[in-house]
């Protein structure tokens, strides 16, 4: 497969310019995928610079690239600094952390990793595929109120209610195992003008429960101060609101919930620098290119 389809990286230029590679320094790119961000960031690198790159998928660790300055770590970037430590990777003297939190095309284009509503495939949705949960069982066999809060809270969805009460209906006389299965209970209550819209909801929210891909985040964010060293910078690309939300809040007051911390002075207390005061987002070009990259919002900031 050419490496160019199985995910186009997002914003590179301005990830690259952001993270002001120095060729000598340590990074961090927390979420392989297809490789492009990866590729970029060695291209810069002396021998005496080093890329270490996660990703929980063991399809894109088998496609990584071979270099010397570089490390493939098949884990959850949730685990960044035990694994850097495995690796004997300096923590604390790390010059930049990359994350970008979209979804690679591969996943998207593979029917049987069940991610996308374009076509059927079991409702599958892991990111490490030797993970226990899929996201037939949270529809099987989490209670209606808890599919209800996931619906709403994960995707946003005005009719969550509707859509885990018709859920836990149909699943009592026959298991809900395929996409083509679930639209078939959900589309009812899916408005036809924002179908694509409501879908891409409903698969997200699916999706968030079953890799916890937010408490990851929260992790990451929290592990990558302890991972940068004084000066280091933190890029992380979102895709929709509750992503760039944590990610948001982190960088301004060092806390996912966005609380102002003083001293004794009452000076705020903080330990990333928010270098980039409104997110970077894709120009048209870029768009036009990659449409995927529409909802991509870039945010750096530096450790103080």
């Amino acid at each position: 497969m050419d490496q160019r389809a199985y995910h186009i990286p997002a914003l590179l230029p301005q990830v690259i310019e952001g993270l002001d590679i120095f060729s000598e320094g340590t990074y961090v790119d927390c979420t392989y995928g297809g490789g492009g961000h990866s590729r970029a960031i060695v291209n810069l690198l002396s021998p005496a610079g080093h890329l270490y790159a996660f990703d929980q998928d063991i399809e894109a660790c088998e496609r990584a690239i071979e270099d010397p300055r570089f490390t493939i770590i098949h884990g959850n970037f949730r685990f960044l600094t035990n694994f850097l430590r495995y690796c004997k990777a300096p923590v604390g003297e790390i010059d930049g952390i990359l994350a970008d939190l979209g979804v690679s095309f591969h996943h998207f284009d593979d029917p049987e990793r069940g991610f996308s509503f374009r076509w059927d495939g079991p409702l599958d949705m892991r990111m490490n595929q030797k993970a226990s949960l899929t996201a037939a069982q949270v529809v099987n066999t989490y209670a209606e109120e808890q599919l209800a809060d996931i619906f709403y809270l994960y995707g946003e969805l005005k009719q969550a209610r509707r859509l885990a009460a018709e859920i836990a209906k149909a699943r009592t006389t026959e298991s809900i195992d395929t996409v083509e299965q679930l639209l078939a209970v959900c589309k009812r209550h899916i408005s036809p003008k924002q179908e694509k819209k409501e879908l891409a909801q409903l698969f997200q929210a699916l999706r968030i429960e079953v890799n916890g891909e937010l408490t990851a985040i929260r992790a990451l964010l929290e592990q990558s101060v302890k991972a940068l060293k004084p000066g280091g910078r933190l890029a992380v690309i979102t895709y929709h609101s509750l992503e760039d939300r944590l990610v948001k809040n982190f960088m301004k007051t060092g806390n996912c919930e966005g609380k102002i911390e003083t001293d004794l002075y009452g000076r705020a207390e903080a330990p990333m620098k928010l270098l980039t005061s409104k997110p970077i987002v894709p120009d048209d070009a870029e768009i036009e290119a990659n449409p995927r990259s529409r909802s991509a919002k870039l945010r750096i900031a530096r450790k103080s």
